[in-house]
């Protein structure tokens, strides 16, 4: 799949990589759909990072909270320790852009991008995240041939710090600013090797 992840051209950056590899192809086929699923269940995404820096609701485009496969137009509900901005009512809020998913003779591929968005339960159209909506977030699950992998990678990561509320401003640029430092690398990283845990197969 071409461009699934946009190029890179302002603020930071960040890529997270984890694969398991099998001794047939067979086997890869088969892991591959558990962890389709696991990617599609947000709701449950806490569950695979173990002991998170954040927790993860799914909710639908009006901003209910949800338990089932994330489809495009739905929300990540994010909610980070320390105090949230008011505009996102404590919480960090991002909407599904895309999920495209394809398949060959030697893999498979499903892929979900998110973008900073408003929140859809209050009524300023304001971006409620601590970065601008020029930011995205591409999770990405393959298999190819024996190996089955998992991804993150973020882009154009800028702290939000133009929003109408100062204490929000200052919020953002100091979480956008730990994020930029390495902070976010340890949950993502978390993320993608509990979404491989063959262990936990039958979780």
């Amino acid at each position: 799949m071409k461009n699934e992840i946009p190029k890179q051209e302002e603020g930071s950056e960040m890529d997270v990589f984890e694969k398991v590899t099998f001794k047939d192809e067979a086997s890869a086929k088969a892991f591959y759909p558990v962890v389709r699923e696991r990617l599609l269940q947000v709701y449950n995404w806490d569950k695979w990072c173990g002991s998170p820096t954040a927790t993860f609701m799914l909710t639908d485009p009006t901003g209910k909270e949800i338990r089932r496969q994330v489809n495009e137009g739905d929300h990540f509900k994010i909610h980070i320790p320390g105090p949230g901005t008011t505009k996102g009512d404590g919480f960090d809020w991002v909407q599904v852009e895309w999920i495209r998913e394809e398949q060959s003779p030697t893999g498979q591929m499903i892929a979900i991008r998110v973008r900073p968005a408003p929140n859809p339960l209050h009524p300023n159209k304001e971006t409620a995240h601590f970065f601008k909506d020029k930011a995205t977030s591409t999770f990405k699950v393959y298999r190819a041939g024996m190996e089955v992998h998992a991804e993150v990678h973020g882009r154009n990561e800028i702290p939000n710090a133009e929003t109408g509320v100062l204490v929000n401003n200052v919020r953002n640029v100091l979480v956008g600013w730990m994020a930029k430092i390495g902070f976010s690398y340890p949950q993502w990283k978390s993320l993608v090797i509990g979404l491989l845990d063959i262990k936990k197969q039958g979780m």
